[in-house]
């Protein structure tokens, strides 16, 4: 499974659905909101792989995740457990969990709490899916570097603009682009982040 591959099983109709019914929100929140928020989680997940300090325990989160069967997402999403999904966005995504939230819950006009319950519904999924890309390779490579190769395997601002229909803004590309403004705005990274716009 490529980056590509792993987005589109995100965002497919049966994922949408089952994580807004277990959030409680509509199918076109839970894409406007992942639309925002997924590139931010991946990113976290290839930071946890790469850092000293949590990369063991996130290759072990990856092996217990990857048991779980996601061939119907809809069963698997049905009982997805909200509480854990949290306990993993906040691991993936750290400091920055308020700040992507928000940017998330902005972009898609709900509540933060919705918001994150759509996260932690998301979340068991992704590692279930990274997990089971991690276990399928028989390369034998650690889990950083399964992570970088499959980080390094397409381009998520445009796969996403694929997958919505047009241009994404991501939740960390904003975040971005909001601390680029507070510092050195006509600098290279400022450019470089209103491409992205």
């Amino acid at each position: 499974m490529d980056i590509s591959a792993l987005m589109s099983t995100m965002l497919s109709d049966g994922a949408l659905g089952g994580i807004g019914q277990a959030a409680g929100v509509s199918q076109s929140d839970v894409k406007n909101v992942l639309g925002s928020a997924l590139p931010a989680l991946l990113n976290g997940a290839e930071s946890q792989a790469k850092d000293e300090s949590t990369a063991a325990g996130f290759a072990g989160a990856l092996s217990d995740h990857a048991k779980v069967d996601t061939g119907d997402l809809a069963a698997f999403l049905k009982g997805v457990d909200l509480e854990d999904g949290g306990k993993i966005v906040n691991h993936l995504l750290g400091g920055q969990t308020g700040a992507v939230a928000d940017t998330a819950a902005q972009k898609a006009g709900l509540g933060q709490a919705q918001t994150i319950g759509i996260l932690a519904a998301a979340a068991p999924l992704l590692m279930s899916l990274l997990g089971q890309q991690t276990a399928s390779s028989g390369s034998g490579a650690g889990v950083a570097s399964l992570m970088g190769s499959l980080m390094g395997s397409g381009d998520m601002g445009s796969i996403l603009s694929g997958l919505l229909g047009g241009q994404a803004q991501t939740a960390s590309a904003q975040t971005a682009a909001s601390s680029a403004q507070s510092g050195k705005s006509g600098g290279l990274l400022g450019k470089l982040l209103g491409l992205l716009k």
